[in-house]
């Protein structure tokens, strides 16, 4: 690790500012040219400590930057992963406080319901369709703490500022219809996203690492040597299979499932 405790600590402090403040800071990445992976992470779970005691609670986890075209744009091999929190769950069809955040963009995803605790290593695709309970069509809702280009350099945010940034989520929206794990290949199950009634995006959920669950082993796997796993009850978001889609107040945001229902919300 390149930075001290001391700037780990005051990098956390200055990202739970700029949420609390709706006030985006510089990147991190320019700040400290030196910063690496390992210190981006450091970085996530302080300010994620920092929200745990003013009571907030742990529910899960999210995976992003799952596509090849994605990681390769960053130039890295490997997804990175977020917390998720309690205030950040949102009512199917219910309104999103456009006043709580900065810059919001939305993807489709699936999210897995632990109901077993799964932990690594070596943990497979296998062993995560045995310890799910259900799998849904859920909405991510993004936001940035920091600036995605720097005013002076113009350089875009760089890997390490997304994932001290908690790999820039911000809400999630769980909908449609429950599906058991096995029921059906989940690499075919596809979305139509549309906003204000018009069609945005489309994919299947094979372009996240060709199977979903593959990401959710790849987390167990990435923090079993943190002492953690996956926890019964959790829920993991596995990446996303569309771009990421901007919205602003007034703005609703719907994602078709077809057979496995839709899932809303709206920006009030």
């Amino acid at each position: 690790m390149a930075l001290s405790n001391d700037d780990i600590q005051a990098c956390a402090n200055r990202l739970h500012q700029a949420e609390k403040t709706r006030t985006q800071i510089r990147q991190l990445s320019q700040d400290f040219p030196g910063i690496t992976i390992s210190d981006a992470y450091a970085i996530q779970k302080t300010w994620v400590d920092l929200k745990l005691k003013e009571g907030r609670i742990v529910k899960g986890h999210k995976i992003g930057l799952t596509s090849k075209a994605m990681q390769s744009a960053l130039n890295i091999d490997e997804p990175d992963s977020g917390v998720l929190l309690d205030d950040m769950f949102f009512a199917d069809g219910g309104l999103v406080p456009t006043e709580r955040f900065i810059a919001t963009r939305v993807e489709a995803e699936l999210a897995f319901i632990m109901s077993k605790r799964l932990s690594g290593p070596d943990c497979t695709m296998f062993d995560v369709l045995n310890a799910t309970d259900f799998v849904v069509p859920a909405l991510e809702i993004l936001d940035t703490r920091i600036e995605r280009v720097d005013p002076q350099t113009k350089a875009t945010r760089k890997i390490f500022d997304t994932i001290a940034d908690n790999a820039a989520n911000a809400g999630i929206v769980l909908g449609g219809r429950p599906i058991r794990p096995l029921e059906t290949d989940l690499r075919w199950i596809g979305a139509l996203c549309f906003k204000n009634g018009q069609l945005e995006e489309t994919g299947l959920a094979a372009g996240v690492l060709n199977h979903p669950a593959t990401a959710v082993a790849w987390l167990a796997n990435k923090i079993a040597p943190l002492g953690l796993a996956l926890e019964p009850g959790q829920v993991v978001l596995a990446g996303s299979f569309i771009r990421p889609i901007e919205t602003r107040k007034g703005d609703t945001i719907q994602a078709d499932y077809g057979a496995y229902g839709s899932v809303s919300c709206y920006f009030a």
